[in-house]
């Protein structure tokens, strides 16, 4: 079992959703965050004066799979988040030792559905 957590540009999120659900990949955990990366936010000048950027709106996706779904899964994201520009966001693969089903307390790759 993996569990793949992917930061991506909030206005690419329908288009993952719709490549992840042709792969038959439902169960995701969406959020919105603030981050910065190699582009270190937006910089703006005010009042003639530079100003370091800020944080930048992103989203983060956390989905639990079973090894079959691994591959589809990092296929789907990279091809609806990808513009090609600075920003276009990272995934994270981890293991996932343990996963629980609440409601039936069935463990495993079973309860990741």
């Amino acid at each position: 079992m993996k569990y793949i957590v992917a930061v991506i540009q909030p206005d690419r999120l329908d288009e993952v959703l719709d490549r992840l659900t042709e792969r038959e990949i439902h169960l995701v955990t969406v959020s919105n965050i603030l981050g910065r990366g190699r582009q270190k936010g937006i910089s703006e000048v005010y009042r003639s004066h530079k100003e370091a950027g800020s944080l930048l709106k992103k989203v983060k996706l956390e989905i639990a799979v079973n090894e079959a779904f691994v591959k589809p899964t990092i296929d789907a994201i990279m091809g609806g988040a990808r513009t090609g520009q600075i920003g276009d966001g990272k995934i994270f693969v981890l293991d996932l030792p343990e996963c629980i089903r609440i409601r039936t307390g069935e463990t495993g790759g079973i309860a990741i559905g």
